[in-house]
């Protein structure tokens, strides 16, 4: 079932790529793996698919040290600096970046330097992270002088809608806050945006890392 889930959503992908004018690679697609057992990483592993993302700490790690086989970690959830040891030393990417603090603890357990995407808060939810989109340029600067702290781009999670369309305004401003990064002389080109529900629309604004994990793994508990 998730060999098919997989295929059928890597399809989507590509088609939604095409269709918005874009290289069929131009997005990658992260399996969220969040709550999912070993063995569900295992069969998507076996299937093809490669970039994985994972929402709590302890869970990447635990996940980290069982599966050997060639993986990229994607950690996708809010950081508590207390658990950065969990997330630095697997983390191919770390999507959730909020501020100067967890970036130093995050380093000061990666000797290799660290890859990393700033949040932004884009809708009124208090639920969720990120900076907001006025902070986006002061915030960048700040992490800017940190050694070894290598920001390849923006990540959202946008409040959710019935309807699919009805985001596309937060992916077009997410798309607009990137460009400006780029003018301020920010070296980034990654947009870490859409889900299961939405990443038609946000690869049709510039998304080049889409987060799915119902449409391939199944709703959270099954």
């Amino acid at each position: 079932m998730i060999a098919g889930n997989l295929a059928r959503v890597q399809a989507e992908l590509r088609e939604a790529l095409v269709a918005a004018g874009r290289a069929p690679d131009a997005a990658k697609l992260v399996a969220v793996s969040k709550t999912k057992p070993l063995q569900a990483v295992q069969e998507a592993l076996a299937a093809g698919q490669l970039d994985f993302g994972e929402n709590y700490a302890q869970e990447l790690r635990d996940k980290a040290r069982e599966i050997t086989e060639p993986i990229r970690w994607h950690y996708i959830g809010r950081i508590q600096r207390n658990k950065a040891k969990y997330i630095a030393p697997v983390a191919f990417r770390v999507h959730a970046l909020e501020s100067v603090e967890q970036a130093e603890a995050l380093l000061a357990r990666a000797p290799d330097g660290l890859d990393a995407l700033l949040a932004v808060h884009v809708g009124e939810e208090e639920s969720k992270g990120g900076v907001a989109p006025a902070r986006v340029l002061d915030t960048l600067g700040a992490l800017a002088a940190l050694p070894g702290l290598r920001m390849r781009g923006l990540m959202t999670i946008p409040p959710f809608r019935e309807d699919p369309e009805d985001v596309a305004p937060f992916f077009e401003q997410m798309q607009s806050l990137l460009r400006d990064a780029r003018d301020a002389g920010h070296d980034m080109d990654e947009l870490s945006m859409g889900m299961t529900h939405d990443f038609k629309v946000a690869v049709r604004h510039g998304a080049t890392w889409v987060r799915v994990g119902t449409a391939i793994f199944g709703a959270r508990g099954t």
